[in-house]
């Protein structure tokens, strides 16, 4: 049995090698990463999936400004590579974002595959006048809006806006859920 539910601590490793197999190398590389450094996720908005105590899934969301409007990334949503295709990452999208939408959020972005993130909400209209911090596909680059008109006039750069990762904790050697996320 799968069983969806809040990440903790001792899920930092496997959600590491998790991320590693599923992205690569480059994957601390990408434009998204620049939102998520340095940052906790969003409270109550990290989960992992998990069978037979063993980490198969993980998906986060982190605190950003879409120009001046208040938003979610969504990222990265990983599944092992031996259990894809089975709706594992649906059944935790709609987890997650029914848990943003009860916790009141009112707009999730992402940069991904369009045609898989087009059948939970998403589209490229909402995200046109937001731009990132770095390099990215336009045509990836996509938002969702949980509450109608969440995302109105929203234009700009996103930026983070989530509680900073304490000092003590620091960035290097990510060995705890409070560290640098992937």
């Amino acid at each position: 049995m799968i069983q969806i539910r809040a990440e903790h601590h001792h899920d930092v490793a496997a959600r590491e090698r998790l991320l590693d197999a599923c992205f690569g190398a480059n994957r601390r590389a990408k434009t998204s990463e620049r939102l998520r450094e340095g940052r906790l996720p969003a409270r109550g908005l990290a989960f992992a999936a998990a069978r037979h105590g063993r980490l198969i899934g993980t998906l986060r969301l982190w605190n950003v400004a879409a120009g001046a409007c208040p938003a979610l990334l969504l990222g990265p949503l990983a599944v092992d590579p031996a259990l894809q295709r089975q709706g594992l990452g649906r059944v935790m999208m709609h987890a997650a974002l029914g848990r943003a939408e009860s916790l009141g959020h009112g707009a999730v972005l992402l940069v991904g595959d369009a045609p898989y993130y087009e059948r939970f909400g998403f589209s490229q209209g909402l995200a046109a006048d937001l731009t990132l911090p770095g390099p990215f596909a336009r045509e990836r680059f996509l938002g969702l809006e949980l509450r109608a008109g969440a995302l109105d006039g929203a234009a700009g750069l996103v930026r983070a806006t989530g509680q900073l990762t304490p000092a003590e904790f620091g960035l290097a050697g990510a060995a705890d859920g409070r560290r640098r996320a992937a």
